[in-house]
């Protein structure tokens, strides 16, 4: 790849004031469906994962490191589909689906950004059901508060770390004064489609991130179940392994959604890379995941059940 001068970055890349997001736009009909499913799913994202938050914050039970994790995860998804979801729903109404420059970049750091975190985050929240599981006794010992700030601050500072490298080397890249994006939101993939050079290093470096972000902790999550299983096989009581079970569960399945859809996306090479089928795998874990993260740890999860009632009786005798 070759690298330009900022001049002529600038030149090529900013000759124009923004993009045209085309989504769907050659299927109307299409639009209007889908502008309905997102706005459902965004709604249940922001009152879900607002609802665990403030829960976990007022309700002093809560104040442990699962719900410390599990307020990061809220957080990091609201903000994840906060960052493109107003923009696709206004642009779902409108027969102009343009995008500022600024508002472009901002998309493609934020949204590439929270989901290195997430993924992060996952492994994170794996280990503290390891140590939940596996060290009962020394549990608190273990995940101590100063550890817990430690491993989410690795989360965020290593996901935006990773994004800032990644959007700058996708700037980088000339664009010839194609401003027309196949997709919803801006997002590398199909940015890099839009470039007039070869983009193989590009390639390269999102390849190798993609094993890093992904497959490094995806192979942590699998070892830390590993332990799991087998502590919870040696527990003898039916009652037991089911309570040990219970609480791994809902990560195990936010971990198989997300993982299995981000996989299927990214760990694949830029020329099969199927422009319909790579818009509604980015829909799905932008809006899918993040509505069913928070219904999935609260429908089963009969501590935070108590806590709504508490808070919701304090509220009342006030």
């Amino acid at each position: 790849m070759i690298f330009y001068s900022e001049a002529s970055w600038k030149e090529s890349n900013q000759s124009y004031q923004g993009f045209i997001l085309l989504g769907v736009a050659d299927r109307p009909h299409l639009e209007m469906i889908l502008f309905a499913i997102i706005l459902i799913c965004y709604t249940v994202t922001l009152v879900g994962n607002t609802t665990i938050i403030v829960v976990s914050w007022l309700d002093p039970h809560l104040h442990t490191p699962m719900y410390f994790f599990l307020s990061n995860l809220s957080f990091l998804d609201l903000c994840f589909t906060t960052s493109v979801g107003p923009q696709m729903l206004v642009n779902f109404w409108r027969k102009s689906k343009s995008i500022t420059y600024a508002a472009c970049v901002a998309q493609l750091y934020i949204s590439l950004a929270l989901g290195c975190t997430e993924c992060i985050l996952l492994a994170v929240m794996a280990y503290d059901r390891y140590a939940a599981v596996c060290q009962p006794l020394h549990y608190t010992i273990i995940m101590s508060h100063s550890l817990c700030f430690k491993m989410a601050a690795i989360s965020w500072v290593s996901g935006f770390s990773n994004s800032l490298v990644q959007t700058v080397l996708t700037l980088q890249l000339p664009l010839c004064g194609q401003n027309r994006v196949d997709h919803f939101f801006c997002e590398v993939p199909a940015f890099l489609k839009l470039a007039c050079v070869d983009t193989s290093l590009n390639e390269a470096v999102e390849f190798s991130a993609s094993v890093v972000f992904l497959l490094v902790p995806l192979g942590l999550i699998i070892v830390s179940y590993g332990y799991i299983v087998a502590a919870v096989l040696r527990i003898r009581s039916a009652e037991g392994r089911r309570k040990a079970f219970n609480t791994c569960a809902s990560h195990l399945t936010v971990v198989s959604l997300f993982y299995g859809t981000i996989i299927f996306s990214y760990l694949q090479p830029s020329s099969n890379y199927s422009r319909d089928r790579g818009k509604m795998i980015s829909l799905f874990y932008t809006y899918v995941t993040t509505m069913l993260n928070p219904l999935i740890y609260t429908l089963r999860n009969k501590e935070v059940h108590r806590a709504v009632r508490r808070l919701m009786n304090r509220h009342s005798t006030t």
